[in-house]
């Protein structure tokens, strides 16, 4: 039998392109604390299922944890998930999988900052690459318009998801709650639900309650996204290695590039192609290239010249 773990991965990358699709789909149908919100407690509702006793069993080692979790949960399921829904009113589908490929990268760059990780040659190259092709992209192929114009308020409400994203990277990293998976993701939830109940409560009644246009958009928001697309990430991480698997990221521009073709009608122009490429050739470079950028001597005494 051949080997087909690299399905796991691939079935959370298409998972993540649809939800993508949702995302713009809910930008004209409910408020984006609301999907939020709602998303948050089926998926809670779902988890409980089978994550409540395992996570009862090893609250002794949970408790300490706690405040870990909560920001961890805030970061990643209400404020990333927040802006994203916001982004999707004025950005399309495939600027946001673009801009969401950046992950990988920028998680690699803060990691240098924050984590004092050996900056790589890939970093250097397919940062500055990457950043010339999102410039591109933001400008609609006219970078000189920046300047002028400015960029599209959801193109830069995504990139600081994105941001946001990459911090709870480096803090998942960094951390090292020593929970398992589900039991982590499971409280994470539980965190960010409680944080979006405070939200949800302020908004005015019409907006706060799904409607039957919503609907299949939070059931699949709060099932596939929330639960099914993380069980196939975890166990493409099991079979394949946490690095392998990130790979996988940039395949997102492409999936969510040909269902909004097929699906909202988006058109792909030369700027999608040449910034959106030059973007994610930038995050394979920075992930493939690992040949250290300083010698050991130089990135010792640059790392004693930061902490002075």
């Amino acid at each position: 039998m051949p080997d087909l773990h690299f399905l796991f991965p691939l079935a959370a990358i298409l998972l993540w392109a649809g939800n993508v699709m949702v995302s713009k789909l809910s930008a004209n149908t409910i408020d984006p604390t609301a999907i939020t919100f709602w998303r948050l407690v089926l998926a809670v509702a779902l988890m409980t299922l089978f994550v409540f006793k395992p996570a009862w069993r090893n609250r002794a080692a949970i408790w300490p944890q706690l405040p870990k979790l909560a920001f961890l949960g805030f970061l990643a399921m209400a404020l990333f998930q927040c802006l994203s829904y916001e982004a999707a009113k004025t950005t399309t589908a495939t600027n946001m999988a673009i801009l969401t490929s950046l992950v990988p990268l920028l998680t690699m760059l803060l990691s240098v900052a924050l984590l004092r990780a050996v900056p790589t040659v890939g970093m250097l190259c397919g940062g500055v690459l990457s950043f010339g092709g999102l410039v591109y992209l933001i400008s609609s192929g006219n970078p000189v318009a920046l300047l002028a114009g400015g960029v599209h308020a959801g193109d830069l409400l995504l990139l600081l998801a994105t941001l946001v994203y990459a911090l709870y990277g480096i803090l998942v990293r960094r951390w090292h709650v020593g929970l398992p998976s589900w039991q982590s993701t499971y409280l994470q939830a539980i965190a960010a639900l409680v944080f979006m109940l405070f939200l949800e409560l302020r908004l005015p009644v019409h907006a706060a309650i799904p409607n039957r246009a919503s609907l299949p958009l939070i059931v699949y928001a709060g099932t596939l996204a929330s639960v099914v697309l993380p069980f196939f990430w975890m166990q493409g991480i099991k079979h394949l290695g946490p690095n392998q698997c990130s790979m996988f990221m940039n395949l997102l521009p492409v999936a969510t590039a040909a269902i909004a073709v097929g699906w909202f009608g988006e058109h792909l122009h030369v700027y999608h192609l040449l910034g959106g490429g030059a973007s994610v050739l930038g995050v394979l470079l920075a992930q493939t290239l690992r040949r250290p950028l300083f010698t050991d001597t130089a990135h010792t005494a640059m790392q004693k010249s930061a902490g002075r």
